[in-house]
């Protein structure tokens, strides 16, 4: 089976990229879906967490508190190392576990810090939605409400956009209308299929 990492800077439209494979049937297996899901109340990952970086960082409905963890690891590398020790390897371990139950000609890993996280050999290719940056702005601003400065902080944490470039094997361009993403995603689902007809041969 052909494995596709899709990937791409905040608010470039992974998401919206993903529910249209999704909805001609590609299977899309969503790294930070499994990663909510593992840190969920009660779990041994989020004790895991609780004893590395204290108890505060658990609300009082025993959810982990996302902003806080969020905070901490913006201003300290040391933390976001450490979460990253406890998180990673168990979302591999889950989205490989998933792959292994499918049997379909290709399927997809929506990884966001793909490159941040050193994973790009968890694919046979890696598809990056592009748009240029001050796009990415206007958009997560529209969607998210947060400033302009809180925004860059979260572009500057992340892999530059000539970094995701380069490592691309295919791009989608999604600085344009929704009908232009749907026709590209269209053409790249065709694409996939041919290639995982060929490695079948």
């Amino acid at each position: 089976m052909l494995v596709v990492a899709l990937t791409g800077g905040v608010g470039s439209g992974k998401s919206s990229v993903a529910a249209l494979l999704s909805g001609i049937g590609v299977p899309v297996i969503d790294a930070d879906a499994i990663s909510h899901a593992l840190t969920a109340p009660g779990s041994p990952v989020l004790d895991l967490i609780a004893e590395a970086f204290g108890a505060r960082f658990i609300d009082a409905d025993g959810y982990l508190d996302r902003a806080a963890v969020r905070a901490l690891v913006f201003a300290a590398p040391s933390a976001r190392a450490r979460l990253e020790s406890i998180l990673h390897p168990r979302v591999i371990s889950e989205m490989q576990r998933r792959l292994g139950e499918l049997s379909t000609p290709y399927a997809v890993l929506e990884i966001p810090l793909l490159f941040e996280a050193g994973q790009t050999a968890l694919a046979d290719r890696i598809l990056v939605v592009d748009l240029p940056e001050s796009e990415q702005i206007r958009r997560v601003r529209r969607r998210s409400g947060l400033d302009v400065a809180e925004i860059r902080r979260i572009i500057d944490s992340q892999a530059p956009r000539s970094r995701r470039l380069e490592g691309a094997d295919d791009i989608i361009d999604n600085s344009g209308d929704p009908q232009a993403l749907e026709e590209q995603v269209n053409r790249l689902h065709r694409y996939y299929l041919e290639l995982a007809a060929i490695r079948c041969t």
